[in-house]
């Protein structure tokens, strides 16, 4: 960013060029520039009297193509923040905001500010503030600033302002900047606001008999509570003689009281095109009937879905509890010729895409039926875990030469292959489906929570998406002969490393144990450690007998096949402990481990004690969840920030099944963990983290709290 750091300035300086000049001569702050925004303070009077309340404002001067956000930041980002350190007696009050508006990324929709804005604040001045005197005002700037990249940025702004005798006369050189300010604020609505809630939909009715439809375009509501209305959705509109209704998607509950918020549109008035903006306070009226969402806008959303899901299934291959399983596939494919390669791809998109489709079908039919589930269900019932550990302990020996199926190198499925082994590709593709369910990809959370909010077709082609992202780099590789070439030649180095690759899948077998330990307590976890022994031994009575005379090779086969018999059924004696949801959060070392056990009824009373929380869902089975927890989340830096701020750390743990956890992930337009939330002192919408997760994202976010 710094090389731009001279060009950045010089367009900032030009695109608000009148504000610099019209404040130029009044009583302002320094001038901080950042690589993105330019930023100062400016009085409107010529100083301030004893008992005067007097307006400052903070005018940001914004990189072209970058945007700042409103109090609401709609689904992401961080609204401007002023922490003002004062004289004795002075007072500053919350910031005045101008009326947003809406920056789509993607599915995402962010309210806020483009070019300039002029943030307005209310200072009074103690009643026996001395006369004569010049005081100095400091005030701490944070805001967070995008355009397809976030930075957080901040500025020390001082303003040296005289304490007249008398009150302060509005400084001519400050009216342009002020006008300019009190322009782009929301008037207070003229007209009567009812709310009707609704389960699927809200109904917001603005008793305005006088609009004209067809002078009337572009309505939308923005709340100050983000889950009045989901940021993304649109916002179908009727406009009659009894006024106009819009139809609201809900993001979470309603908040106590009346519902506040702007409400824009433009007006065509004597040839020109008008933007309005009126302050809302709606009351909350009978509940509305049940309406279906609004299609509108539908396919804009879906278009950016699916990208964003095509995009999160090709990095889930590089996730560890998948590439195991894609080496394999790619180790085999150097075997085959151009055209035998081609078709291996395609039995293995198909095996993907298939896998998904089951999972979205299960996925979509429970959620239909009342469960409270999301990514990665299946991995919170211990027999798909157990089972799951079996398979990769299977795969690994398979590798380590303990026992081949059908001849090949390739493991699993193998030994349901025709003559050309396409079935072995198909049934890859199921399996590296089966074990990327733990693991969540950049893009992936935002996809797959516009996925379960949408109808099943939509939802579906959405988890299509997503498998054939992952597919795609092995597709690719079997299209592609310059690829094909470009891998090394046979040789005895394959059988090396496909015995280095057995231990990846060991690794992932004693990690799926570990999860299981968790979910079914130690009973469990001893049943199946005896039923991988079992495993073990029916892989190696199969590997000495299958080459063995007809009755030695079927004694051999049943042996094997009572073996697995009974290692299956230990596995479904697996069942969750009645710790529920909670598994390693309910420990009583967790106070030590820097974290509390998250329950609802916990986080609203710190909430309403005033105090910061920071809310961790995870689970044990979420590869994703862990990488964060122990990178970026049990830093001395974090924890230390933590501390400091005097900052509640809750951990809500799902890696059993949590209908409570479901909804608040749902509330947020998550299917899946993990979900990371900042609740800051007197706001009511979290800030959200990235799942992805560094200990500068995480410190950048605690930054604006004051200290404990």
């Amino acid at each position: 960013m710094k090389k731009y750091g001279l060009s950045v300035l010089c367009a900032l300086f030009l695109a608000a060029g009148l504000s610099v000049a019209a404040a130029a001569a009044g009583v302002r702050s320094n001038i901080a520039a950042t690589d993105n925004v330019e930023t100062f303070i400016t009085l409107e009077t010529t100083g301030v009297a004893p008992g005067q309340t007097v307006w400052a404002a903070l005018t940001q001067n914004i990189r072209p193509h970058w945007h700042t956000y409103w109090v609401n930041p709609g689904d992401s980002g961080i609204p401007t923040e002023i922490a003002w350190t004062l004289p004795e007696g002075w007072k500053a009050d919350a910031i005045t905001w101008p009326a947003p508006e809406r920056f789509p990324i993607g599915p995402l929709v962010n309210f806020g500010y483009k070019d300039t804005v002029h943030l307005l604040v209310p200072l009074t001045v103690p009643a026996d503030a001395p006369a004569g005197q010049t005081v100095r005002l400091d005030a701490q700037v944070d805001w967070l600033v995008c355009e397809d990249i976030c930075i957080p940025e901040s500025a020390a702004l001082s303003i040296a302002v005289p304490v007249l005798a008398e009150t302060a006369p509005v400084d001519p050189d400050a009216a342009a900047l002020f006008a300019a300010a009190r322009a782009a604020l929301p008037v207070p609505s003229p007209y009567e606001a009812t709310l009707s809630p609704g389960d699927k939909t809200h109904r917001l009715a603005l008793a305005a008999p006088g609009l004209d439809r067809g002078r009337v375009t572009d309505v939308f509501f923005f709340p100050h509570e983000y889950t009045v209305a989901a940021s993304n959705a649109t916002q179908p509109i009727t406009l009659d003689a009894a006024g106009l209704t819009l139809t609201l998607e809900p993001a979470g509950a309603l908040p106590a009281g009346p519902v506040t918020g702007v409400l824009t549109f433009t007006e065509q008035l004597d040839g020109q095109s008008l933007r309005h903006a009126l302050a809302v306070e709606a009351a909350v009226g009978p509940p509305a009937a049940a309406l279906s969402p609004p299609p509108a806008g539908l396919q804009t959303g879906l278009l950016s879905a699916l990208l964003l899901a095509l995009a999160g299934g090709a990095i889930l291959n590089l996730m560890p509890c998948v590439f195991p399983v894609l080496s394999m596939k790619a180790l085999a494919l150097m075997r085959h010729g151009p055209g035998e390669a081609r078709r291996h791809g395609l039995a293995y998109t198909a095996g993907v895409l298939v896998c998904f489709g089951i999972v979205a079908g299960a996925l979509i039919a429970l959620r239909a039926g009342g469960a409270a589930i999301g990514w990665g269900f299946q991995l919170q019932d211990p027999l798909v875990v157990a089972v799951l550990a079996y398979v990769m302990l299977l795969l690994g020996l398979s590798l380590s030469g303990v026992f081949t199926l059908g001849g090949s190198i390739m493991g699993v499925g193998q030994g349901l292959a025709g003559r050309d082994g396409l079935a072995g590709s198909f049934f890859t593709g199921v399996l590296a489906t089966v074990v990327a369910t733990p693991c969540t990809a950049p893009f992936m959370g935002t996809a797959l929570g516009f996925a379960i909010t949408q109808p099943w077709p939509v939802a579906l082609s959405v988890f299509l998406a997503l498998g054939l992202g992952m597919a795609l780099p092995f597709l690719a590789l079997s299209f592609s002969p310059a690829l094909l070439r470009r891998l090394p030649r046979p040789g005895i180095w394959m059988d090396r490393v496909k015995q280095a690759l057995a231990f990846p899948l060991y690794a992932s077998a004693a990690w799926l144990l570990w999860v299981l330990s968790i979910q079914a307590g130690p009973a469990a976890l001893a049943t199946v450690l005896a039923g991988m022994v079992a495993i073990a031994f029916a892989a190696w009575v199969y590997g000495q007998t299958r080459l063995s005379g007809g009755a030695m090779r079927a004694f051999g086969t049943v042996l094997a096949v009572l073996a697995l018999g009974g290692a299956i059924a230990g596995a479904t004696t697996a069942a969750p402990t009645a710790a529920g949801g909670q598994g390693p959060t309910a420990t009583a070392d967790a106070a030590a481990a820097g974290f509390e056990p998250w329950t609802p009824d916990r986080q609203a009373a710190l909430l309403a004690q005033g105090k910061p929380v920071f809310v961790n869902f995870t689970a044990a089975w979420c590869v994703t969840c862990l990488v964060n927890e122990r990178t970026s989340l049990s830093t001395a830096g974090v924890r230390q920030a933590l501390g400091q701020k005097g900052v509640t750390y809750l951990k809500g743990d799902w890696t059993n099944r949590d209908a409570t956890i479901a909804r608040v992930l749902e509330s947020h337009g998550r299917s899946g963990v993990p979900l990371y939330l900042l609740y800051r002192p007197g706001e009511q919408v979290p800030v959200i983290l990235p799942q992805i997760l560094t200990e500068g994202i995480v410190l950048d976010a605690l930054a604006p709290l004051p200290p404990a």
